[in-house]
């Protein structure tokens, strides 16, 4: 059963940056990856989401011109580049695979459209 393995969180001061790795065990080709972040005592919410084959980005408001979604399919990886990170973008940071032509600009935030989840890595932004 195909995986998803969150890794390059950590604890960051305000203004700093992370970039966080999605490692896929299957293939990229056929499947939307999301991020989503989930803030202590708050819903778990989508922040950028992309898929190879239609090549479509998407970002929340919150992310935009900061957080860069990007993907390597050699190495079945996904990023999420993020700059000039503030306090309220901490939480715990998820990856999760969805079915390509299941998402589009009006429902790719939603968890309920994912189905395999990863485990998820820590963001810290200290002010």
């Amino acid at each position: 059963q195909a995986r998803l393995v969150e890794s390059g969180g950590g604890l960051v001061q305000s203004g700093g940056s992370l970039t966080l790795s999605c490692a896929y065990s299957g293939s990229l080709d056929y499947v939307g990856i999301g991020w989503f972040r989930q803030a202590p005592g708050k819903e778990r919410e989508g922040v950028a989401a992309i898929t190879a084959i239609t090549r479509t980005i998407y970002y929340d408001d919150s992310g935009k011109g900061r957080f860069t979604i990007s993907m390597d399919k050699a190495k079945n990886t996904v990023y999420l580049q993020m700059h000039s990170l503030k306090p309220e973008d901490t939480g715990v940071y998820s990856c999760a695979t969805t079915t390509v032509g299941r998402i589009g600009n009006h429902n790719w935030w939603s968890p309920a459209q994912y189905d395999k989840w990863g485990q998820g890595t820590q963001v810290t932004v200290s002010s």
